[in-house]
């Protein structure tokens, strides 16, 4: 092979140093490839059909592909067998597979795969050609077309989590989240609802589009629920949008309610001047992480003494909502710092908001949809297990806790 070498000794692909090494390489693997097919029809000659024909015979090359080397990415031809053996027990056609390139095949996972984990870290379209180029060793397949395709099937997924049978969870998170996408209307939001199996595990139950977190938004959903199997769960686990509650009480009238601490204590601090703040957030600290529910209430009462006189606005935005605060009290001490907040969508949806970010116009919104329920569904896959999963069955079972612990019936 012929290149033109400048004075620096470089060439236009590089380093000329660097051309002699793919190209020993290249010839050392297309050798290599040679010597396997030739071997392989060699050990095989004997395999013949009724008219005295080879059964396995070479059949030129296939088309031109590359694998990334410790040398860099070389372009290779492997030469093609064509196998007639038919296999006795299945009766499907044998086929030869390449030892020396399979390797560089495992490293080659589906492009279907990929896409989420590239969308995650802020990838767009246009992005990924250069991106899975030096990842595969090859941008065939790559086309805008094909990625376009390929995110049809998340479409294809969401309508089939949509339609999926639910048996219900007893905790649920809900909440309604912003991602910086083109939903159908100008203010929109993604309403998600999250639960826990029965064996512990957390699982996306639910998500829609939905317009302000309104009760008739957040009814739709519910009822969706409800018609596919859901039951009352023992707890709702929400933040202080009222369009929730109020849905909540007309679909599922039996679940009861937790108001997420961390969510109230923003509000509660914003009632108040900075100064008292930190001690504001000191005697909420108190409330949430009281012993039991008695020593709980104690400490409402003593935040009421404190800030009521000076400032009874954000008192009242914690006595009032006293029952909803401390409604996790009432389940499985493991359980607590699980159902206190709405932390697992919050976090869940962080990296989402993060990856929309990018995207910003996602196309249709239902594409916009889809987009959203692959990237949670990605990030399922990393969720921590509920504390204490034994526990859940006997939560659904209808046990009663006291201070967190069990009571035995008679």
């Amino acid at each position: 092979m012929l290149s033109v070498v400048n004075e620096d000794g470089t060439t236009q692909s590089g380093s000329l140093m660097d051309d002699i090494v793919r190209e020993g390489a290249r010839r050392m693997l297309a050798a290599a490839l040679e010597a396997e097919v030739n071997q392989y029809i060699a050990e095989l000659a004997g395999e013949r059909d009724e008219a005295g024909r080879r059964l396995v015979v070479r059949n030129g090359h296939h088309r031109e592909r590359t694998v990334t080397t410790a040398a860099g990415p070389i372009a290779v031809k492997a030469p093609r067998v064509n196998d007639k053996r038919v296999d006795g027990e299945t009766g499907e056609r044998k086929r030869f597979s390449s030892k020396i390139l399979a390797p560089w095949c495992r490293k080659s996972p589906k492009i279907s795969e990929v896409l989420p984990l590239l969308y995650l870290h802020g990838l767009s379209s246009g992005d990924f050609v250069p991106a899975m180029e030096q990842f595969l060793g090859s941008a065939a397949g790559l086309s805008p077309a094909t990625v376009t395709r390929l995110t049809k099937q998340w479409s294809d997924d969401h309508s089939a989590f949509q339609d999926r049978d639910l048996s219900g969870s007893d905790y649920v998170w809900a909440d309604g989240v912003h991602p910086k996408v083109r939903l159908g209307q100008a203010r929109s939001c993604v309403l998600v609802l999250m639960g826990v199996r029965t064996d512990g595990s957390k699982e996306l139950i639910a998500l829609a589009e939905g317009l302000r977190e309104s009760t008739e938004s957040w009814a739709d959903l519910l009822r969706d629920c409800r018609r596919r199997g859901m039951r009352d769960p023992e707890l709702v686990v929400g933040d202080g949008a009222m369009g929730l509650w109020r849905a909540l009480a007309e679909v599922f009238p039996q679940a009861r309610h937790q108001r997420c601490l961390v969510h109230k204590t923003r509000n509660v601090v914003n009632a108040l001047p900075k100064s008292a703040q930190p001690g504001a957030k000191k005697a909420l600290q108190e409330i949430y992480n009281a012993e039991d529910r008695d020593h709980a209430e104690k400490a409402v009462k003593d935040f009421g003494r404190a800030c009521g006189a000076k400032w009874p606005k954000a008192v009242t935005k914690i006595t009032d909502d006293v029952d909803e605060l401390l409604a996790f009290y009432d389940f499985p001490a493991e359980h607590w710092v699980h159902l206190r907040t709405t932390n697992p969508i919050e976090s869940t949806f962080s990296t989402v908001k993060l990856r929309t970010k990018v995207t910003r116009g996602a196309g249709s919104p239902a594409a916009a949809l889809a987009m959203v329920f692959k990237l949670a569904g990605s990030a399922q896959a990393r969720w921590r297990a509920i504390t204490a999963p034994h526990l859940v069955a006997l939560v659904r079972n209808g046990a009663r806790f006291e201070h967190g612990v069990l009571i035995e019936r008679e």
